[in-house]
């Protein structure tokens, strides 16, 4: 049983080799452009085991192990402190009270993510109804380092309150709480979710009372990261309608604040599980409200805008983070395939088939030779016949692929064509 001799793949290999080389040779130097993969370990910033950052943070920290990111979590004293510790480099993203950023502009926004309300909880009869009926109370304003105390102290100076005339104490979370419900002190402010087991706590406890922020208004003005929102009566507890009226109150948002050079797959990932966390909306937020890029108070991040705009890629919509990200960081790679893989793969054809046919065709300028010899005077036939015989034995060597085989049997019919005749006048040379 005959096969087909082992000269066409080395032929493949001569021809399609040096191509499949230089293709690799740009896969290998496209793949130095190539993303580094996303960490698999990142740490948030939160604030107390008791508060609602925390509490989100679980949530994230579950999200995220479904697509294969451990979330460290880091108990802070509140937003100033989480800051700070993205500065120093020792957490990778944190939960940041809007108006915290002042002038300073050194790390990024993911966006903001729910509203926080200030709540001013109080046990005075009759109640407050202006920041100045605090004036000579003993207030909690929050642990030192959070968000909470900042934004206390900055209301209470635009109201002409300062430690000289009242005990401003800095301590916050299940302390406030206790201490308040024990009338150890007057009033006690939290910036919290609702969903914060402290502020639960407070707005169904009979005896302590919320204070009404009737000239939201005012401050809203006057300081840009507020906004008004309102608490509808009965939202706590419908069966004892607390709170008894609709209140109102001031509201800053939660942030994301990131470090910059946060992986951008790992902003997209955080954004997308921040929409199924926090978009069905809460008592202040309507459906979809949040995240949004509005309100943030350091400049959002250039894949957070591009997530706002265009939404999560097809990619992350229907496949695992990983393999989305995979495919997204390799994209690059497609260049050499474009711009190298195809247009060799085009011409390497053509080119193999002239390497092919270089074995059979030279060979006719040698038959076409002897053909216009015999037309001429004095033909020796002998010697040609001779010189037809070394051609024939040759092309006998000759190796090519099945599928040219019928343009090298052409050659040799045509070499037994010229045979015919030189026989032919040698038997007439004879007689």
């Amino acid at each position: 049983m005959s096969s087909e001799p082992r000269q066409p793949f080395r032929d493949h290999l001569h021809i399609f080799g040096p191509a499949i080389l230089v293709t690799l040779l740009g896969f290998v130097l496209a793949y130095q452009f190539v993303d580094p993969a996303p960490p698999d370990h990142i740490r948030i910033a939160t604030g107390s085991p008791d508060g609602a950052y925390y509490l989100f943070a679980q949530r994230y920290r579950q999200a995220l192990a479904a697509e294969g990111i451990e979330l460290e979590i880091l108990t802070t004293a509140g937003s100033v402190e989480n800051l700070e510790l993205l500065r120093n480099g020792r957490a990778d993203i944190a939960f940041a009270q809007g108006g915290l950023a002042g002038d300073r502009h050194d790390l990024e926004s993911l966006g903001s993510f729910y509203y926080e309300p200030l709540w001013l909880f109080h046990r005075l009869d009759p109640p407050p109804q202006r920041l100045t009926g605090l004036a000579g109370r003993r207030v909690a304003i929050g642990r030192p380092g959070s968000g909470t105390a900042a934004l206390a102290r900055q209301l209470l100076a635009d109201n002409a309150i300062d430690r000289t005339a009242t005990p401003l104490l800095e301590m916050g979370g299940q302390q406030a709480v206790e201490r308040l419900q024990r009338g150890e002190i007057d009033a006690a402010f939290f910036v919290a979710s609702p969903r914060s087991p402290v502020v639960q706590a407070l707005l169904l406890d009979p005896g302590i009372g919320l204070m009404d922020f009737q000239r939201a208004p005012a401050y809203t003005r006057r300081h840009h990261f507020l906004t008004r929102v309102t608490l509808p009566r009965g939202v706590a507890d419908l069966a004892r309608d607390l709170p008894p009226r609709d209140v109102t109150l001031l509201a800053t948002t939660a942030n994301m604040v990131a470090r910059p050079g946060l992986h951008p797959a790992l902003i997209d990932l955080l954004i997308f599980s921040g929409r199924r966390i926090h978009g069905p909306g809460g008592w202040f937020e309507g459906n979809r409200d949040f995240p949004t890029p509005d309100y943030a108070d350091f400049p959002l991040s250039d894949e957070a805008r591009q997530f706002y705009q265009r939404g999560p890629s097809l990619l992350q919509r229907y496949l695992p983070f990983w393999a989305a990200t995979l495919l997204d960081r390799l994209k690059v790679m497609l260049l050499p395939l474009v711009a190298l893989m195809l247009p060799l793969f085009k011409i390497m054809p053509p080119l193999y088939r002239w390497r092919i046919r270089s074995r059979i065709y030279p060979w006719y300028r040698d038959v076409l030779a002897i053909d216009r010899r015999m037309e001429q005077p004095g033909l020796d036939v002998e010697q040609t016949l001779a010189d037809l015989s070394t051609i024939e034995h040759e092309v006998a060597r000759v190796e090519v692929p099945l599928s040219f085989a019928e343009e090298l049997y052409d050659l040799r019919l045509h070499i037994s064509l010229v045979r015919e005749r030189l026989e032919k006048m040698r038997g007439e040379g004879e007689r």
